[in-house]
């Protein structure tokens, strides 16, 4: 190596050599910034003005509450998604599951805003069992289908749990 590289530049050659001349992608999650996110009242101002509705089990919103439908802390682009979603399948869309406690973690999940669950209908689940890419059986035996944005649509028992990946605004 150049005894003109700097420090850095001689490290990432190093790792070059040592991972046979290719250097590996650091995952999006890890180099992209933090995504943008919404209070309750702005997330909700923002779903009532496109006319999507939501229920809770606990007639709550707290969102360290599993019976409560919070949406503290989604991502602006999850409730992008959400109105682009009505608009395009011109269904009636009811939430029943925002960023609240109670699911299961990971960077995509309900707690770090990336997901919802939308409520089961027949124009709302036609919508997308139509439009949108079968791409296989979750673990859990949930079918997925994946929309050309690349969000993930999957059928689980009594709603569908959706995954904003990207933003459409």
């Amino acid at each position: 190596m150049s005894r003109l590289m700097t420090r850095p530049a001689a490290l990432a050659a190093s790792a070059a050599l040592l991972t046979g001349g290719l250097l590996a992608a650091a995952t999006p999650a890890a180099t992209a910034a933090a995504p943008a996110k919404y209070s309750q009242a702005a997330a909700e101002r923002q779903l009532k003005r496109a006319g999507v509705t939501w229920v809770s089990s606990g007639g709550c919103s707290n969102r360290n509450n599993s019976r409560c439908t919070s949406f503290e802390k989604i991502n602006k682009s999850t409730v992008a998604g959400v109105i682009d979603f009505k608009k395009a399948s011109r269904c009636a869309v009811t939430l029943t599951a925002g960023t609240e406690r109670g699911h299961a973690s990971g960077t995509y999940s309900h707690w770090n805003g990336y997901k919802v669950d939308i409520k089961l209908t027949s124009c709302v689940n036609s919508y997308i069992t139509h439009k949108f890419r079968y791409v296989g059986t979750r673990g859990d035996g949930a079918k997925q289908y994946k929309s050309s944005s690349g969000n993930v649509y999957a059928r689980e028992g009594s709603h569908w749990d959706v995954t904003y990946y990207r933003g459409t605004r």
